[in-house]
């Protein structure tokens, strides 16, 4: 027989933050509510959500590490839009954005989670910030759930 962990998508008495960049608001908007509603149908209660807005998904590690130092979560849901223009400028806010959140989360105090989305086209955009590839802050939310329960399996 081997021992397994799984994290449950259960929020009562969790607490989370939404890191929510305004860049493409239109868009990261509907990744926010997505992730809100989410939590809540979830039983976190609206009390425990806090949400931090900044500028840009450049933004998203720094702050993100700030809300890690000093608000009292269980974890970080971090939410953005990137959609690609005609300039490499994309490639490297994805990249930085990627790779800050991940070495943020990589000490494993708690967890974070990655809905920031990539876009080819603003078609693309509308598709995963809530038409019919779904919403990307749903799944992130879920995500942020999921391993906040893992957490807690693992710490016993």
């Amino acid at each position: 027989m081997t021992n397994t962990y799984e994290g449950g998508f259960h929020g009562q008495g969790k607490r989370f933050a939404i890191v929510s960049a305004r860049w493409n608001s239109f868009f990261s908007d509907q990744l926010l509510s997505g992730a809100i509603d989410t939590l809540v149908r979830h039983g976190v209660e609206k009390d425990d959500i806090t949400v931090v807005r900044c500028p840009g998904c450049f933004e998203l590690p720094m702050t993100a590490a700030r809300v890690k130092r000093s608000l009292d979560v269980d974890a970080i849901i971090c939410l953005g839009v990137l959609i690609r223009g005609a300039t490499p400028h994309f490639d490297y806010i994805a990249a930085e954005a990627t790779k800050g959140i991940g070495q943020l989360a990589m000490d494993g105090e708690i967890p974070l989670s990655f809905g920031v989305i990539t876009c080819d086209s603003l078609d693309q955009a509308v598709e995963r910030s809530g038409s019919k590839v779904g919403n990307k802050g749903v799944e992130a939310a879920m995500a942020a759930l999921e391993m906040v329960n893992l957490y807690d399996a693992l710490s016993g």
